[in-house]
């Protein structure tokens, strides 16, 4: 037995009929080599050229397919397209039953051992009444609810679907009237049907470059059947619905909530922190780390939180039961498959409601927070807490927190990772940050620590988190010049958004204030973009370019972000967490001003800090605008006239 590679590309651009030239090609190089003819040489040039003709028409129309089936979608653009540049980043592995059965293995082993550390069982306490409005069954869908949830609902499923999802969505016509009955007849009897329970395992590496023979490297991707992500798509409707009527939601947990984003979180820390700073005292910050949080969530306890604290009962309560009753799964990658195994704990990852879930199982830990008067916030899993640390101040409130809070864990089967639990703090001014020993913090206090995307310094200067941006996007600057040239203009103008652009506005509205030379670091990333993007040359002036691409600069871009939360905060269109920090102006006499709609603008102290807060800087730029930008009747109208004021401001010489 002998083992051959195969000779044919494994581009995704080469087809059936770019194989069918290239044969062409190799038939007239071989009857040249045979008869060394002046017509078979040209004949053998001739079908040359147009083998590599056809070939680049149909690499061109590859990339322009991706990138048109993505249109407005940047996150589904960046994915699609780094999975082509990234091609040869991927290892190929050597997948066999025995290996994926060890993956089996090893992820249940996790688990185990998790479970395992923690020492405090669960002690179940008496059902308190529920003085809420309870949900006790779900409501039955219709064929055109169904359908708007069908379209809102991604192509994706498991690779064991009998059906493809873009199948069951181009013939939902004759497949409808057949999914609304197995949904309705799980929402009206409490009963998830088992092969909605299975899931199907695919390990991926964890970063590119890790050794492919280590299985530790490896994190498991869950995928569920289709059609349960649409019954669960159905209940998580319902379910929202019941919360945001009874406030139900910790006014502070920002992960996967409609109008809430890593952006609004940042925003509100940030703001308290600088705050605190401008008043002169020092803020002590802690990122708590869970321990595969999602995969050891108690199905009891869980339970549990749903019917006493969400209010969750009857026919809705059995269904949620049925929904983690006897779930399985088994790792599978490419033909090879591994038994299948019970899954006793955990939620779903992968599915609709796992997000949800998550957050209502933790949701008695802000109520800790809350007694020791500990500022905190959190994005699912990922906790932060902060709290003003002056010199003379003892840190026992503080400590005893983190002990509640470690054995609030312990009993709901949540393990607080020590080791990388990270905590950091800020001093106002040139002051010297106060050295602090923390017990329950085993790395000790750290110079900079990245929160949920965003690097903080100890200063809060930024400058780290800004020269990491600017390397990522000249990194992805020089990946895309190898398909600059396939690309047509508006193609490319959408991948440079993918790529470059999301990055420099990430969360750029905690940059407000920072010094102008890190802002002209960040300005020079996005004249490369469009200079790339035009094909402008080194001295040429960018400012006209910037203009000619309605490009704002980075520093307005800034500005713009900042405005547009002020806008949602008085539409509530925003967190309510931001919405308490903006006060409308009320002026004590009558004056003329009282309707323009002002905002009250407090005082800061230190200039360098406490105007960079976002209940400081957000008044002092609402209230520049001219009215009609601020008497908006939409946010699409306020965000069209808040450009053009800012374009005009811009580029006005150009």
């Amino acid at each position: 037995m002998r083992t051959r590679r195969s000779k044919v590309r494994s581009d995704p651009w080469i087809s059936a009929t770019t194989r069918s030239v290239r044969r062409e090609c190799r038939r007239a190089e071989r009857r040249w080599k045979k008869d060394k003819l002046q017509i078979s040489y040209q004949i053998m040039i001739d079908t040359w050229a147009r083998y590599q003709k056809v070939v680049k028409d149909a690499r061109n129309k590859f990339f322009s397919n991706i990138i048109t089936a993505s249109f407005g979608n940047q996150r589904v653009l960046y994915q699609t397209l780094n999975a082509v540049l990234s091609a040869s980043d991927h290892h190929s592995l050597t997948t066999s039953d025995g290996q994926c059965t060890q993956f089996l293995k090893i992820f249940l082993g996790k688990i185990a051992s998790i479970r395992a550390q923690i020492s405090s069982p669960y002690v179940t306490s008496r059902p308190e009444p529920i003085r809420l409005r309870s949900l006790d069954n779900f409501d039955l869908l219709s064929l055109s609810s169904l359908e708007n949830l069908l379209s809102a609902l991604k192509p994706s499923g498991s690779p064991v679907d009998p059906v493809p999802p873009h199948l069951l969505k181009e013939t939902y016509s004759v497949t409808g009237p057949l999914m609304l009955s197995i949904i309705n007849n799980s929402l009206s009897t409490g009963v998830v049907p088992r092969a909605f329970k299975h899931a199907v395992v695919q390990p991926v590496l964890k970063k590119p470059g890790l050794d492919t023979s280590v299985m530790s490297n490896f994190r498991p991707i869950s995928k569920l059947p289709f059609l349960s992500k649409l019954l669960e798509r159905a209940v998580f409707n319902q379910i929202m619905s019941h919360l945001d009527d009874h406030g139900l939601m910790d006014p502070f947990q920002s992960g996967f909530r409609s109008l809430h984003s890593t952006e609004s979180a940042h925003l509100r820390v940030f703001n308290d922190i600088l705050l605190t700073l401008d008043s002169g005292s020092n803020v002590l910050l802690v990122l708590l780390d869970l321990s595969a949080a999602f995969d050891t969530v108690d199905h009891a306890i869980l339970l549990t939180r749903l019917n006493q604290l969400v209010g969750i009962q009857g026919t809705a309560l059995d269904w949620f039961r049925s929904y983690f009753c006897d779930r399985t799964f088994n790792v599978m990658m490419g033909s090879a498959a591994s038994p299948s195994a019970a899954l006793t704990c955990g939620v779903p990852q992968g599915s609709i409601l796992g997000p949800l879930l998550f957050n209502l199982y933790i949701l008695p830990l802000g109520d800790i927070f809350k007694k020791h008067h500990i500022d905190y916030h959190f994005y699912a899993d990922d906790c932060q807490l902060y709290a003003s640390v002056k010199p003379n101040d003892s840190l026992l409130p503080l400590v005893e927190c983190c002990n509640d809070v470690k054995s609030w864990l312990s009993e709901n089967f949540l393990l607080l990772n020590d080791a990388k639990t990270e905590a950091i703090i800020f001093s106002p001014g040139t002051s010297q940050s106060p050295q602090l020993t923390l017990p329950f913090i085993t790395s000790g206090l750290k110079n900079r620590v990245t929160n949920l995307g965003v690097v903080m310094d100890a200063k809060l200067k930024m400058d780290i988190h800004v020269n990491q941006v600017v390397k990522t996007c000249y990194y992805h600057l020089r990946r895309l010049s190898k398909v600059k040239p396939i690309l047509k203009r508006h193609h490319l103008h959408s991948v440079v958004h993918a790529f470059i652009t999301s990055r420099l506005d990430y969360s750029n509205s905690v940059l407000y204030g920072i010094s102008s030379s890190t802002l002209a670091r960040l300005q020079l990333v996005q004249n490369a973009a469009a200079r790339f993007l035009t094909g402008t040359r080194q001295r040429e002036h960018i400012t006209p370019v910037l203009a000619n691409l309605h490009w704002l600069p980075i520093h307005l871009r800034i500005e713009f972000k900042i405005l547009v939360f002020v806008f949602k905060s008085l539409n509530n269109l925003a967190p309510g967490y931001l919405s308490e920090l903006i006060h409308p102006y009320v002026p004590t006499r009558s004056l003329r001003s009282a309707d323009q709609h002002l905002l009250h603008v407090p005082s800061s102290r230190c200039k360098s800090r406490g105007e960079r807060a976002f209940s400081v800087c957000a008044p002092k730029l609402w209230n520049h605008l001219p009215l009609p930008i601020r008497l908006s009747s939409s946010l699409s109208l306020f965000k069209s006239r808040l450009k053009t004021h800012f374009y005009s401001l811009a580029f006005n010489s150009v």
